[in-house]
């Protein structure tokens, strides 16, 4: 399968950019690490599994769920 001279031009633009880049490989570390610290470290402390710590079975927390639709629909 040959790829699109197009799509294999913005390829190489971006690998060669990525490549001779010096202050911005340190901006994208920041970038990431920035990323991971709001995606997995403030979620394990926020945001807990309200439903696998409340409710034991699948039913339980189906009717909790469905529950709360209906509360907060009224």
């Amino acid at each position: 399968m040959r790829i699109p001279s197009f799509l294999q031009k913005t390829a190489l633009f971006y690998s060669d950019g990525f490549r001779s880049m010096t202050v911005g490989k340190t901006l994208w570390i920041l970038v990431l690490i920035k990323l991971f610290i709001l995606f997995v470290i403030l979620r394990i402390f926020f945001f807990p599994n309200y439903l696998n710590t409340h409710f034991k079975d699948e039913q339980s927390k189906a009717n909790h769920v469905r529950q709360e639709l209906i509360d907060r629909k009224e």
